[in-house]
């Protein structure tokens, strides 16, 4: 099949396939279940504060920045609880927040549920306890990880201390401990695991042993694992399902890797800055890898074509070639992935800017727009997008709403007055956004009628 129809079907398939997901109840993993962060029901709440518009909220104990999931009748998060005396994470600037050397207070690995329709707490976990191994960024956690959840079993992720299996009423099913290693100045971790049929893809990108590795999501059994040479990295991985193959997409420092489901390596390109955050993600049959970080020149946006094999690397001045449809050497945030909505492709900046890119071709819409003037702490958690609108959470709990397409426009914001940093789940006629120590469900008061 020529290359161009080849790339159209691609497009085709994928696009009714992210129809059915971002259509469906339930929200299993960080931004969903092809990690784009949109949903479609007409329903969803565009206007809330610390009152309006909340249908619960419930205390969640201890500290983390996993983001929470949802299926049936039951949202999942994880946190660590600490005893004694606690340094409270602080809004603002990650400069000066190192904290090398490893707390010296038990922890206790928390998973949680709580009810969907009333906010009470189903059960909790106590998975580990015990000192920890490494140590954490002051605006990191020991649960940064977002766990997974298959309708049948929750699957709970602690990059410094390993995996854990739950059934959906807490019972441990089996764990795998995976070890802590050393991050870059002791950030800590915050990958989250990705789950593809009856495989379970973890990657730990630290500054001793990387790895990708893949564990059987019944069993907990390792199938596989493969040595990166790479360092301390943060993005989560993606699961590329495209019309030729299914792919695991690693961005890293040195490279942006693909690999079957048995960890071979299927095609690779560098160019990436220093330090690598943002999650991948495929709109309409490309796939966009970035990464930002705030102290490199270089903070690159590339949206590659499927099919790719061997090194891909652009040459010195290019922009474009076979499997790389474009590349923007600058337009990549630091911590928040990127959002592709409509036609669009839209990068909210960790210090409080918005920009917008034509999708398909990287030509800028509008550039960096400033969001907001009010001394606003920054922006850690991800955008998303529902009912023609653009959704920015900051660090002080402000949602800014933007209007999507190719004007620049707030159109509103919302308020909750406590820290956040975790980016919210999406399901059903409701938002699911976690705090520094809560969790909100909520939804509209009252439905909208269909046009």
């Amino acid at each position: 099949m020529p290359i161009n129809l080849t790339r159209w079907f691609s497009g085709l398939i994928l696009g009714t396939t992210v129809l059915s997901a971002v259509a469906q109840s339930n929200w299993p993993q960080f931004r969903g279940e092809q990690s784009l962060g949109v949903a479609t029901n007409p329903n969803l709440p565009t206007t809330w504060s610390a009152t309006q518009n909340v249908v619960w909220k419930t205390a969640v104990p201890g500290f983390g920045w996993s983001s929470p999931v949802v299926w049936g009748d039951q949202v999942f998060v994880t946190s660590v609880v600490r005893d004694g005396e606690v340094e409270p994470p602080k809004k603002g600037l990650y400069f000066g927040g190192e904290r090398r050397s490893p707390s010296t207070n038990t922890q206790h690995w928390m998973v949680y549920a709580f009810n969907w329709s009333t906010g009470k707490q189903l059960w909790e976990k106590e998975v580990h306890a015990g000192l920890p191994n490494t140590s954490v960024h002051l605006k990191n956690t020991y649960a940064s990880e977002t766990p997974l959840t298959d309708g049948e079993r929750v699957y709970a992720y602690f990059g410094n201390l390993g995996l854990f299996g739950l059934d959906l009423n807490g019972k441990e099913v089996w764990s795998q401990k995976t070890g802590g290693f050393k991050t870059r100045a002791g950030w800590g971790t915050a990958a989250s695991p990705v789950l593809h049929q009856d495989q379970i893809f973890i990657v730990n990108d630290n500054d001793e042993k990387s790895f990708l590795a893949a564990f059987n999501k019944k069993t907990g059994k390792e199938l596989w694992r493969v040595e990166r040479d790479e360092q301390s990295n943060w993005a989560t991985p993606f699961v590329w399902k495209n019309a030729q193959r299914t792919e695991l997409i690693l961005p890293g420092t040195k490279r942006v890797r693909s690999y079957d489901l048995d960890g071979k390596l299927l095609w690779e390109f560098g160019g990436m800055s220093s330090i690598v955050v943002p999650t991948p993600f495929e709109k309409s049959g490309l796939l966009y890898v970035c990464s930002g970080y705030v102290g490199d020149k270089t903070r690159p946006v590339f949206a590659i074509h499927p099919g790719a094999t061997g090194d891909i690397s652009l040459k010195d001045g290019e922009t474009s070639n076979e499997f790389i449809a474009w590349y923007e050497k600058s337009a990549a945030p630091y911590n928040p992935s990127p959002i592709a909505y409509g036609d669009y492709f839209y990068v909210l900046f960790d210090f409080g800017f918005l920009s917008c890119r034509n999708a398909k071709t990287g030509k800028e819409v509008y550039e960096k727009q400033r969001i907001n003037l009010d001394g606003t702490s920054g922006f850690t958690a991800s955008p998303w997008a529902y009912d023609n609108r653009i959704f920015c959470l900051s660090e002080d709990g402000d949602t800014f709403v933007f209007q999507a397409g190719p004007e620049f426009k707030l159109i509103g914001k919302n308020s909750l007055g406590e820290m956040c940093m975790a980016t919210p789940a999406i399901a059903r006629d409701s938002l699911i956004l976690r705090t520094a120590s809560n969790l909100y469900r909520i939804k509209n008061s009252e439905l909208k009628l269909q046009p």
